[in-house]
């Protein structure tokens, strides 16, 4: 493309501050550098994180940022090494969550889980060496390493998988971090074994993702919890086999289950970001072997060792 190697000047919505309103700013987004991809955004999808940045909840967060990290679109140009992705084809946009196995991880790695399981997004912490969008020569940090609330981002190869070319992006930005998020909780992270039970809190696009994985990976019995009934019946066409709305209960939620299961449930999903419910877990399931927070996963690692003790 005849914009390849050039600063592309284009139109993002950028917030400024928590609780303020996204403002539709003109950002200069540079050429990719070695290892990155720079992306035509044609849709994005609205994730509970970005609704969280936007509250004020994620006190480290920098702003002005530009939000958004479910993204599909086509791709404008690449940097020196990169090979999995040409200009010109569909890709989606995922979030490249990569485990350190040693400290010195490769810097151009843009989004990883740190040793003690708190997610870290470098782009806005990396001593200003790979800044990439500006809006008046300021930089603009872009929310997990992404900002797909624009025009046009640049991101790592790590975060960009190949899709379909007749696939609707409108429609495939969403796999980018909620079905993924939740399917890969069940599937790749608590691995749930064929003939278990499973607990889901929270029935969301996350927790029905997760009600999938778990079908799929053979649970003979998986329990959706939400204080929204109305939710129960696309819980079940995706894989519960009971609901359970803790209004309908005078006794805590934990005790409930506890009482169906006869003493508590092999895997737990909380899929809400409730520490409250993280912990009533954790102190009451007596028989509980594994839980698994998707919505907050700094907890995962040390609730995981806390559960098997």
């Amino acid at each position: 493309m005849d914009t390849a190697g050039k600063v592309i000047k284009c139109k993002a919505a950028v917030l400024w501050g928590p609780r303020q309103p996204f403002k539709i700013e003109e950002i200069e987004v540079a050429p990719p550098k070695a290892h990155e991809v720079r992306i035509k955004i044609v849709a994005t999808g609205i994730c509970r994180s970005d609704d969280h940045v936007l509250e004020g909840l994620m006190k480290d967060k920098k702003y002005p940022v530009i939000l958004g990290h479910e993204g599909a679109g086509i791709v404008e140009s690449i940097g020196d090494g990169v090979t999995n992705v040409k200009p010109g084809k569909s890709q989606k946009m995922r979030v490249g969550l990569q485990p350190i196995k040693h400290q010195n991880l490769s810097p151009r790695k843009i989004d990883y889980l740190n040793l003690s399981g708190i997610f870290t997004d470098i782009s806005c912490t990396i001593k200003q060496k790979r800044h990439t969008v500006y809006i008046n020569s300021n930089y603009c940090c872009r929310h997990i390493g992404q900002g797909t609330f624009t025009e046009y981002t640049v991101v790592d190869e790590s975060s960009v998988v190949k899709i379909h070319d007749d696939a609707p992006l409108e429609k495939v930005c969403l796999i980018g971090c909620g079905f993924s998020t939740g399917y890969g909780s069940a599937v790749n992270l608590a691995k749930v074994e064929p003939g278990s039970t499973c607990a889901v809190f929270g029935l969301g696009g996350i927790g029905l993702s997760v009600i999938i994985g778990c079908k799929i990976a053979g649970a003979s019995r998986i329990i959706a919890i939400d204080v929204n009934s109305k939710k129960f019946e696309k819980a079940k066409e995706l894989g519960a086999t009971e609901c359970v709305n803790p209004k309908d209960y005078e006794n805590p939620i934990h005790e409930v289950i506890m009482n169906m299961t006869d003493g508590g449930v092999h895997y737990s999903f909380e899929c809400i970001g409730n520490t409250d419910i993280m912990v009533s877990i954790l102190n009451r399931y007596r028989f509980y072997i594994d839980f698994t927070s998707v919505k907050w996963l700094k907890w995962v690692v040390s609730l995981q060792l806390l559960s098997c003790r």
